[in-house]
């Protein structure tokens, strides 16, 4: 009977660590601790945030490119941690989402950052940028103030690494 329990407890165990390996990995580097969201990714080979931005200026219309760069969190969205706004170069910025809504960063995620994924161009629609304002918590003035779609840099991230 104890064996049997045993056996029972090592495989919920097995299940409880499976089920919540998808946004708890640690990476460690000899100066630094990251934490792993979505697919699992490395810190080798990433582009930096100046870069990223060039980058994007060669994007047209429809085009997407497979990107890794490093960057600083700006903003995450308070509500569910489903998106977040990154630095590029100067005042620009980029809009990440992660691919199938399949994983969240926390909501008070900030500081260095590093992102897996597709970076494109999109004209993002009033009824989104009104939703990413409500979701920041805007002002029912400064949503309304929302007419005209904008011009955005955009990445649909696969796995993302936050500096601990």
């Amino acid at each position: 009977m104890r064996q049997l329990s045993a056996k029972f407890l090592t495989v919920l165990f097995l299940l409880v660590f499976i089920a919540c390996k998808q946004t708890a990995e640690k990476t460690d580097t000899p100066d630094r601790a990251y934490t792993s969201f979505g697919d699992s990714i490395t810190l080798s080979g990433h582009w930096k945030a100046a870069e990223m931005d060039s980058r994007f200026a060669t994007l047209g219309k429809d085009d997407t490119l497979s990107v890794k760069f490093a960057s600083e969190i700006l903003e995450v969205c308070p509500k569910k941690g489903c998106w977040m706004k990154v630095k590029l170069a100067d005042d620009r910025k980029a809009m990440v989402r992660f691919k199938d809504y399949g994983f969240f960063v926390p909501k008070d995620a900030s500081g260095k950052v590093v992102i897996e994924g597709k970076a494109y161009v999109e004209k993002m629609p009033v009824k989104d940028l009104r939703h990413y304002a409500a979701d920041a918590g805007k002002s029912e003035e400064e949503i309304a103030q929302i007419t005209e779609p904008v011009i955005t840099y955009a990445i649909e991230a696969n796995g993302v690494l936050i500096e601990q």
